[in-house]
């Protein structure tokens, strides 16, 4: 990614990365990712945030094309996990007369990571929540974000140009070369928001209220596409990923762990059930999907049924994984049916039910389907039952 041009004096020098596999070594992330990074070019000059160590060089090259010559004035440091922040030093070491921007949590990371003279206290300008720097023309207001999604994350707004830096809000998943404006931005950015920051929804409801007090006309996230014209639409998804509601309160998740392929086979032979009833159903294997892709799914259905194998007396690994990640990431407020396969002793059912018992307002279905090895027309019988019951509900 070269130097792009988000206005007369705001440009986006951040890379894209298309060699990564694992964004935080367990997203999968087929198209890669970008890290943004960006410039205000004023009286004083500020860049906004750094990139990760993977991109270093092609960032560097892109912040000198940006400041043609000059010397930034302030480096704003938004979010200090190593994605954004891993060039700080190295920043600060290249341009000794630049002030470094943040509040109080953001240094005290800063030393963890660098050590306590990597930038010297006297370049060290500790704002408050709702302080303001000017750049000239140009002014940034500092509105702090805990925990979206680590203690020290602020957002800056700058009210010339009404353009909100959202530090990782509204971030996504791909490399922006890759993105156009016609692409699918929910999708990769539901799959980064709900299993990044999804355990943190009323942290960013807290600044989706400051924000609606803001006149935002463009959205500079750390990751994904800069979002301009009609930006209800995301802030709309992000009400609903953050309030924890369902996107398609009667879709329904059939979710399947099997060893051998019984289990997946009746999952299926439920979901065709709930079809034939007119439900939206969407199936996934989870020996055959990464977990980040079933707890987005998860979290935008209304209803889900779990149907896992008995393994040693436990739970078959990948639903035990998926519960797992769920409750992590606070999930709740949804409906649950349970499917169980055991040839001679089957748990899963009741394992499962435990898993779900400690999450926020989950109701699990009184029907439960048990099939012993294979599905016969006893346990077939309990999957009408139980199709009926979450149709119903």
């Amino acid at each position: 990614m070269s130097v792009k041009k988000i206005s007369e004096a705001i440009l986006g020098v951040g890379v894209d990365d298309t060699t990564i596999d694992l964004f935080e070594s367990q997203y999968p992330v087929p198209t890669g990712v970008s890290y943004n990074s960006y410039v205000i070019r004023d009286e004083k000059t500020a860049v906004l945030d750094t990139v990760d160590a993977r991109a270093t060089d092609p960032w560097l090259e892109n912040l000198a094309e940006a400041l043609n010559g000059t010397q930034p004035d302030y480096l704003i440091v938004s979010h200090m996990e190593p994605d954004h922040g891993a060039n700080i030093a190295k920043l600060a070491a290249r341009y000794p007369a630049m002030q470094v921007v943040g509040n109080a949590k953001t240094f005290q990371y800063m030393e963890q990571f660098f050590g306590a003279d990597a930038v010297a206290k006297e370049r060290r300008v500790v704002v408050k929540d709702g302080e303001s720097l000017s750049l000239g023309s140009h002014t940034l207001t500092f509105v702090f974000a805990p925990m979206v999604h680590w203690p020290e994350v602020m957002v800056s707004y700058e009210s010339t140009e009404k353009v909100l830096f959202s530090a990782d809000g509204f971030g996504r998943f791909g490399a922006v070369a890759k993105f156009d404006e016609h692409a699918d931005w929910a999708s990769e950015a539901r799959r980064y928001f709900l299993n990044i920051v999804g355990k943190y929804g009323p942290q960013v409801q807290a600044l989706l209220k400051k924000a609606a007090a803001l006149d935002i006309q463009t959205i500079c996230p750390l990751h994904g596409p800069v979002l301009t014209g009609d930006l209800s639409k995301y802030l709309a998804y992000y009400d609903t990923w953050s309030s924890y509601k369902p996107e398609e309160p009667e879709k329904i998740l059939v979710a399947s762990a099997s060893i051998h392929g019984h289990t997946r086979a009746a999952a299926h032979q439920m979901a065709e059930k709930l079809r034939a009833r007119g439900a939206k159903v969407v199936e996934m294997d989870l020996t055959r999907t990464d977990v980040s892709y079933a707890v987005t799914e998860a979290f935008r259905c209304g209803k889900i049924v779990l149907a896992c194998a008995t393994y040693d007396g436990f739970l078959f690994p990948p639903m035990e994984n998926l519960l797992a990640h769920l409750k992590t990431k606070n999930f709740q407020s949804r409906t649950i049916g349970l499917m169980e396969n055991g040839t001679w002793a089957p748990m899963a059912a009741k394992l499962m039910r435990a898993e779900l018992e400690g999450m926020k307002n989950i109701t699990v279905c009184e029907n439960v389907v048990t099939i012993r090895s294979a599905v016969s027309a006893a346990s077939e019988a309990q999957m009408e039952q139980l199709a009926e019951e979450l149709i119903a509900k």
